[in-house]
């Protein structure tokens, strides 16, 4: 059963269960993708049924921004816990390095998914990269192809959301990948050239607050939380 937050389901685990599922999903005989919505996200899902329908067709839904677990708490249904998209991939890859399977990241700007390509190498021996290629692309079908011939077992999907979802979604399975993530902006901290929070400020659920101090051009993105929290507050009253 999911956790319904505003028409997006979200699965009630802990980040342990999360990489559990996702692990098991790499012995599979098809592609599944996951999703990290934030309230941004589920915000562009009331508005857009192709994207709600994307998300909502993930094998996994996870809650990435403290306001989903608040607005979770807010309709009476609490989740779990927070689990980050950045710190499930970095989770993932400990077990798939372990298990010498392959990644292929896509998305960035050029270079960036190289230069994240060579820090993950380095910061999980074992784990295979299987290839690369930017988010500046117009066709995609050639893309699916190129994952395809690389083997990948999985793809870290960094085109923003909600290109990405609805990207995974129709392309998924021609990648031959068994395993498909949703990851926003992550390569661009996996390659360094973005920082993430200090701990203290993500532990406090505060690395929205963080990011808008660093990045003020934000500001029109991080009107969605109060928007979001608006709308779950007339949802609270509607039930």
């Amino acid at each position: 059963m999911r956790v319904d937050v505003l028409g997006v389901g979200f699965d009630n685990v802990t980040m342990d269960e999360a990489v559990g599922r996702a692990v098991k999903f790499l012995d599979g005989d098809q592609a599944r993708y996951v999703v990290t919505p934030n309230p941004e996200i589920v915000e562009v899902c009331r508005e857009n049924p192709a994207a709600r329908a994307a998300v909502n067709g993930a094998a996994l839904v996870l809650p990435d921004g403290i306001g989903v677990i608040k607005g979770a708490a807010m309709l009476g249904t609490p989740l779990k816990e927070r689990t980050p998209g950045i710190e499930f991939a970095a989770r993932l890859m400990e077990r798939m390095a372990a298990e010498g399977k392959s990644l292929f990241l896509l998305g960035a700007k050029p270079g960036v998914a190289e230069t994240a390509a060579q820090r993950l190498a380095a910061q999980y021996p074992g784990l295979q990269i299987a290839g690369v290629h930017d988010g500046y692309f117009r066709e995609s079908d050639p893309v699916a192809a190129e994952i395809a011939h690389s083997g990948a077992d999985v793809v870290f999907v960094c085109l923003g959301a909600p290109k990405q979802e609805l990207w995974m979604a129709e392309y998924g399975p021609a990648t031959g990948a068994r395993l498909l993530c949703g990851l926003g902006g992550s390569l661009d901290v996996f390659a360094g050239t973005v920082e993430r929070a200090p701990e203290f400020w993500r532990k406090h659920g505060l690395e929205w607050f963080y990011r808008l101090c660093k990045e003020p051009r934000r500001i029109g993105r991080m009107m969605k939380l109060p928007l979001f929290l608006v709308h779950v507050n007339q949802e609270k009253r509607r039930k």
